[in-house]
């Protein structure tokens, strides 16, 4: 069971087909066993190990968009376990665009079925750092490979239902899925079956709770104690709060994604009492911000 780093964030790599390795991911992470893994290969050749790739949409997805932050649910091969896909029949597989996580999943011989490197439910990780605070030596091995360009887990799209099925929003936009299918895409919403990772009303959340703001912040709420801000592109003039991380001082979306969960975690180590976070535009990966934003800020279960 190797942490490893991808463009999108670390994720805790198991064989696919070992059923007693993936056991290990899900029971160091906590995570429940009705919640799919995604499979990680080296190649769009390699698909075919572990999924059907008759329809003509995959071949002309991973031309676009792989290596990169996409993941397609397809019909499962047999030969992957149930405990992978959560005992669906589909199963989601991307080629992460990061030269160390391709060159495991070439040394190791084998796709590799793997979520986020960290708690379940918790902000997810995107240095090797953030892997060794949490589970430290409950993995076997960490790599290092610097900290996450994208900095948010894959868009995540369903092929096997029409018309398509945009499950996670990330980093290839659904404007950008639409453009290259060439046909409408439907947008799921949160559930407690979930069918992909990242379904979840509940999940990339803080321990501290926090609350989405309408607009631009001003001063901090009175009485509200230790109050942190997630600031979008400035921090707000004159204003009290005990930390205020900002996202994007260029204002881009990208870089305000790449810092998003590292800024939450800076956060959520303080011993804050509440945690307020500016919307960004939801445009492109705003959207994929925005829906992060909103799990995180879900009621506790």
């Amino acid at each position: 069971m190797v942490a490893f780093p991808t463009e999108t964030v670390y994720g805790l790599g198991a064989s696919v087909f070992d059923p007693r390795a993936v056991a290990r991911v899900f029971e160091v992470k906590a995570r429940p066993s009705f919640d799919p893994l995604i499979a990680h290969v080296a190649d769009a050749e390699a698909v075919s190990r572990v999924a059907t790739t008759a329809d003509p949409r995959v071949a002309r997805l991973g031309a676009r968009f792989w290596p990169g932050p996409l993941t397609l649910v397809l019909p499962r091969l047999p030969s992957v376990p149930d405990l992978v896909t959560a005992g669906l029949e589909t199963v989601g597989v991307r080629v992460p665009d990061h030269p160390a996580a391709r060159a495991l999943i070439r040394e190791a011989g084998t796709p590799l079925a793997a979520p986020s490197a960290n708690p379940f439910g918790y902000v997810s990780p995107t240095t090797a750092a953030h892997v060794a605070e949490q589970l430290g030596e409950g993995v076997d091995l960490i790599l290092d490979g610097g900290p996450c360009r994208v900095g948010l887990e894959s868009t995540i799209l369903g092929l096997t239902v029409e018309p398509p099925c945009l499950l996670r929003p990330g980093a290839v936009s659904r404007e950008d899925l639409e453009s290259a299918l060439g046909q409408t895409i439907e947008l799921a919403g949160p559930t407690d079956r979930p069918t992909a990772p990242g379904q979840l009303l509940r999940h990339y959340a803080t321990r501290t709770p926090l609350t989405i703001l309408t607009g631009h912040a001003g001063a901090p709420p009175f009485g509200a104690g230790r109050v942190g801000l997630l600031a979008f592109a400035h921090a707000p003039k004159g204003a009290s709060y005990a930390a205020v991380e900002v996202l994007a001082p260029d204002g881009q979306g990208t870089t305000a994604a790449a810092n998003l969960f590292a800024a939450l975690r800076r956060l959520d180590a303080l011993g804050l009492d509440i945690l307020l976070a500016e919307p960004c535009p939801e445009t492109g990966i705003g959207r994929a911000i925005m829906d992060r934003l909103r799990r995180c800020a879900a009621p506790r279960p």
